[in-house]
């Protein structure tokens, strides 16, 4: 399914991809909004969708089509390139971000590996994305990566005190700023959060 506010674009995109015997253009908004009730009843495999469209913005559609239809992939197909706007898209579930001025083969091979599962990124804009996710990562003081290495192994509150030389209500302190930090409630989700944004090694 095709989303962008322009018609020219549509017809576009949609005489490319039709041209590959794989892939077939089953429908066609103008607005994140009529995207979200078309998506609903299409169901699409795939919607390459526009990012800014009025009053409903690409990511806001993203999420409400990925709610409405959890099969579905979104791709992003935008002239935008800003750091931010790559960050929320992906973190709203969109399985790929490609920029209008991409080739045929780009956009066929971005369709055909976003249905695999894949995630498909315009290769410029890789570097925009690590650079958004680094801005983006919570700052951990030294004393609380100390105390999250500790609870990987596997100590208690108690334990990791005496390692550090600190009380246990100053353990805990540390773990709650840290629970702040990547909004998580629970020392478990705390570590595995943290590896997952690299502020653990």
């Amino acid at each position: 399914m095709l989303v962008d506010d322009h018609p020219v674009v549509r017809e576009g995109l949609s005489a490319m991809l039709e041209l590959d015997e794989g892939i077939r253009v089953v429908g066609q908004a103008g607005s994140g909004e009529e995207a979200v009730l078309l998506a609903a009843r299409l169901r699409p495999d795939i919607v390459l969708l526009d990012l800014r469209m009025g009053a409903m913005d690409g990511v806001t559609a993203t999420g409400h089509i990925l709610r409405e239809s959890p099969g579905t992939k979104v791709v992003i197909v935008t002239t935008y390139e800003d750091d931010a706007d790559i960050l929320r898209a992906v973190e709203a579930g969109a399985a790929g971000y490609l920029l209008k001025g991409s080739s045929r083969e780009e956009l066929v091979h971005a369709v055909k590996a976003a249905a695999r599962g894949e995630t498909v990124l315009t290769p410029s804009l890789a570097p925009k994305l690590f650079r958004a996710r680094v801005v983006k990562a919570p700052v951990l003081s030294e004393r609380e990566r100390e105390v999250l290495q500790l609870v990987r192994q596997g100590l208690t509150n108690a334990h990791i005190g005496r390692r550090l030389f600190i009380s246990e209500a100053t353990v805990k302190t540390h773990l709650l700023r840290a629970f702040k930090k990547l909004s998580v409630s629970d020392r478990t989700a705390a570590v595995i959060t943290a590896l997952e944004r690299g502020l653990l090694s």
